[in-house]
């Protein structure tokens, strides 16, 4: 397992890419950071996160026939490191990079990530300009036969000792920018390849070692997923947090899917290490793609999304533009009984699923209490039923994130037996009702969920 402990809380956060695409500057991202600060920043937000391409001229410019500008002027250093483009960012000017931007984010309390493509500029490969500590150029250690399929800046770095020299170079930089989190991408699957698709597994490990001399607390988020089941113990060693599907957007199929998904990575979730259902698709999106709109999830389904990235333990980073959220997305992400299903302190696993169905099981090992989530899967309004034996024999398997005092857990079996009805108090309306004897049930809306703690 990673043994950093940078990020014993799934991280949690704002991207820029779900609203802005390739396209944000620094007074959006500054504006963002505010809201932050003073609307969800006591809930637990905390990261603010500048995605993909801030190093490069005209970024959008194009987007009707390009995401990325094939072969566009990118912005670089002498040591063939990219740097903020100066016209979006323009703290960055004189050679400042991100560190003017990161310096008032940090002063409002919050933490500065950025995006980064596994790799070395081509444009620095191409013009052979140099790699600090070596006496080679970026040509040297660039790897041609590696590239990304959907993105044209980078090419991978060979697995040399000036190879690791040029990754080495760029924590050395960013920890002076002052970067809290890198979310590297074209790396936790290398899916141009699909025979070799952990191609960039040696990258990640360059990282890794880069984080750990740089000198300051880096959390190393790996994309784009799925992530590879049979390599866990690479990414729990090497990273904090590696997204298990691709681009997640406001589609039904999509999250849905996420249950499956949840199933097969519900063991390698710990403190430090948190498999990661990629953002939260909420409130506005798009304006950087051609066209804003709202979130194409029904009140419901966000609901159900939020219920399970919490229950899972995943990391937490919303696509929303901030300053436009309405007072029912922002009471979503405001929950401080819902977000403490994150905690290290707790450990969750599912129940059951089939396609019409799936319930879902947490256990705070620090307070001994027991939360279950009743999902309807079906398209239709639905009955979904759990039998409180099961819930409380897989609360009972649970296992800490954390190492965590382990209290026994408090249940209705602690008043009159399992065969009396418990009290189950709704952590998102606060409402209370009892149970069926050993059964729960719930009539539920299409898409819709239940989260209940179980009360003694």
């Amino acid at each position: 397992m990673n043994k950093n402990n940078f990020a014993k809380h799934p991280p949690m956060g704002w991207n820029s890419y779900d609203y802005y695409d390739t396209t944000v500057n620094e007074a959006q991202v500054r504006s963002n950071a505010e809201y932050m600060a003073s609307h969800l920043k006591e809930y637990g937000w905390e990261y603010v996160v500048v995605d993909i391409q801030w190093y490069a001229h005209g970024a959008g410019s194009q987007r009707a026939q390009f995401q990325y500008i094939p072969f566009s002027t990118l912005e670089t250093d002498e040591f063939s490191r990219l740097l903020p483009d100066p016209e979006r960012f323009p703290s960055s000017a004189g050679g400042k990079g991100f560190a003017p931007l990161a310096e008032y984010i940090h002063s409002l309390g919050l933490k500065f990530g950025i995006h980064i493509m596994r790799g070395v500029p081509r444009i620095a490969a191409h013009l052979h300009t140099p790699v600090k500590g070596t006496d080679v150029t970026a040509d040297q250690i660039a790897d041609p036969s590696s590239i990304c399929g959907w993105n044209p800046d980078m090419y991978g770095v060979r697995c040399t000792p000036e190879g690791q020299a040029y990754y080495d170079s760029l924590l050395e930089l960013y920890a002076s920018w002052g970067v809290d989190f890198i979310k590297c991408d074209d790396i936790c699957n290398t899916n141009l390849y699909p025979n070799n698709p952990f191609s960039g597994r040696h990258e990640i490990e360059m990282l890794s070692r880069a984080i750990r001399t740089c000198g300051r607390p880096i959390v190393l988020s790996l994309s784009p997923g799925p992530a590879l089941i049979d390599k866990a113990w690479h990414y729990e060693t090497h990273a904090n947090m590696w997204r298990i599907t691709d681009d997640f957007w406001d589609d039904w199929r999509l999250l849905k899917d996420m249950f499956h998904r949840c199933e097969l990575w519900q063991s390698h979730v710990s403190q430090g290490c948190w498999p990661d259902c990629d953002m939260l698709p909420l409130g506005k999106l798009g304006k950087g793609f051609g066209q804003e709109r709202t979130t194409n999830f029904t009140p419901e389904e966000q609901k159900t999304m939020m219920t399970l990235w919490c229950m899972f333990g995943s990391p937490m980073m919303i696509g929303a533009e901030l300053t436009l959220l309405d007072e029912q997305t922002l009471a979503l992400l405001t929950n401080h009984e819902v977000l403490h299903l994150l905690s290290p302190d707790c450990g969750a696993r599912q129940v059951s699923l089939d396609d019409c169905s799936a319930v879902w099981v947490s256990r705070d090992f620090r307070t001994g209490s027991v939360c279950a989530a009743l999902f309807n899967l079906a398209d239709e309004t639905a009955a979904v039923t759990a039998d409180l034996r099961e819930v409380l024999e897989t609360a009972e398997s649970c296992k800490a994130r954390s190492a965590a005092p382990c209290a026994p857990i408090r249940s209705c079996e602690d008043d009159g037996g399992i065969e009396a009805p418990c009290t189950l108090r709704d952590l998102w309306t606060g409402e209370t009702g009892k149970s069926d004897g050993c059964i729960l049930g719930a009539e539920l809306p299409a898409h819709g969920c239940v989260l209940w703690q179980i009360c003694p």
